[in-house]
């Protein structure tokens, strides 16, 4: 009995790894955009073009733009409220309230000692996570103190992408995608097949693989596919059950039929 039990599971294995997440279409948008950066649950849409960021919505759309600090390397609206631009080529991270108005600029430069930044996301608060490239470690920055509350331990492998929400924050190196609470204590470490990219939703993550996307329930350890029409990813993000991707010429809105 016990050699039937260990071959159905062997059987069944491989059958409940192939599981996949259904996508209804919702939406297409005819959009010329250079960056999709997210959109949020009040229907705006978050994208950069020539180096400005818009926030379009059904009524109004609003722009930022700094000529002074060069291209823009990303843009997170996790808080809408604190919008993060961050400029890497002259290390400074700008902060916009909702209405795309600058409320504060960080240039590490100046500080002492010397931080150079590679990423950052939002975090709690007064706060942003960033990671030093010179000490190899994530660290929660308050912008308005000018100090560090927290650093995680050096990270050995390349850094690819990095999101963040007000209680946790997402590593994905070339080795794994590590997982940190705001002490930046290690609280979860996955093995990276070859993600290239991920966005975040309410601790859900949905990560790219070369033209195909994976979706990461925070309630279950493993990356289910997700089945998309034949169209190019060239960015993607996700709110709720809502997966929004842009495709060079157009935005799809799908919904995800998860279970």
């Amino acid at each position: 009995m016990k050699h039937v039990f260990y071959l159905l599971l062997l059987i069944s294995t491989p059958i409940f790894s192939q599981e996949t997440i259904e996508t209804e279409s919702i939406k297409k948008t005819k959009l010329d955009i250079d960056i999709l950066v997210s959109a949020d649950n009040f229907g705006n849409i978050y994208f950069t073009k020539s180096n400005v960021l818009y926030k379009k919505g059904e009524q109004q759309t609003t722009t930022y733009n700094n000529l002074q600090l060069g291209s823009m390397f990303s843009a997170n609206t996790f808080n809408p409220l604190k919008i993060n631009l961050f400029y890497k080529d002259f290390n400074t991270v700008v902060v916009l309230d909702n209405r795309l108005a600058e409320i504060f600029k960080i240039d590490f430069n100046t500080l002492s000692p010397y931080k150079n930044i590679t990423h950052i996301s939002t975090g709690f608060d007064n706060t942003i996570w960033l990671f030093n490239q010179d000490t190899q470690k994530l660290e929660l920055f308050d912008y308005k103190k000018l100090k560090t509350r927290a650093q995680t331990a050096p990270v050995q492998s390349d850094v690819l992408d990095l999101k963040s929400d007000y209680n946790w924050c997402y590593l994905l190196t070339k080795n794994f995608l590590y997982v940190y609470n705001y002490f930046g204590s290690l609280v979860k470490k996955m093995k990276n097949d070859g993600f290239t990219s991920f966005c975040l939703s309410n601790e859900n993550i949905m990560l790219k693989k070369g033209d195909v996307l994976f979706y990461l329930s925070k309630n279950n350890g493993n990356p289910i596919r997700i089945s998309t029409p034949n169209f190019l990813i060239k960015q993607f993000s996700l709110t709720n059950e809502t997966l929004y991707i842009y495709d060079s010429e157009s935005l799809h809105e799908l919904q995800l039929k998860i279970n």
